[in-house]
């Protein structure tokens, strides 16, 4: 048996699937996610919080945080991206602070761009800081790997995440969505 075959047997729905839900995920992926959902779940019904807070590195604006972006809120999940939501003129930091604030969950997309603007401690290495310390997170790994992130971040490498490695930036985004959809809570 081939290693994805293996995998894909051991694929199962998870707990906040809803009954007719076709997505599938692999214990590692469900024993990293069950918090996160836990932490929606307990803030659900919080007012005025977007789903998400898109992290990403300035350079991946205009192609995979778009599109990632674009798939979210196309499936209904509302996203705090910098790229619609920092008015020309505004403290970019400070709306970056109220998007953390105001957000159930964060994504941090971790791409080569991104862990270089981490290791220069650019925007995207101070957004990463206040994830890390809220425990709200999930990494999704993007033409790159965990090892890479790890060597950059030890924090964020060591938590399990989503990878587009193994499965497309639609199938990783149809799990996010299905993560974070209030309406299944």
């Amino acid at each position: 048996m081939s290693r994805s075959s293996s995998n894909q047997s051991r694929t199962r729905r998870a707990r906040w699937s809803s009954p007719g839900s076709t997505i599938l995920y692999t214990p590692a992926e469900i024993l990293t996610l069950t918090p996160i959902r836990e932490s929606v779940e307990k803030r659900a019904y919080l007012p005025d919080l977007r789903d998400v807070f898109l992290c990403h590195a300035w350079d991946d604006r205009k192609g995979s945080a778009k599109e990632l972006h674009d798939i979210l809120e196309s499936n209904g999940v509302s996203v705090w991206f910098s790229e619609k939501d920092v008015l020309l003129g505004s403290s970019l930091l400070r709306e970056i602070d109220k998007g953390l604030a105001k957000s159930r969950v964060g994504i941090v997309l971790v791409t080569p761009s991104f862990l270089d603007r981490v290791k220069g401690e650019g925007i995207a290495d101070k957004e990463l800081s206040a994830l890390l310390a809220r425990d709200l997170l999930v990494p999704i790994v993007h033409n790159t790997t965990f090892d890479a992130l790890r060597e950059v971040s030890p924090l964020l490498g060591s938590r399990s995440g989503l990878s587009t490695s193994e499965e497309s930036m639609s199938n990783v985004a149809a799990k996010l969505v299905e993560l974070v959809t209030p309406e299944s809570v």
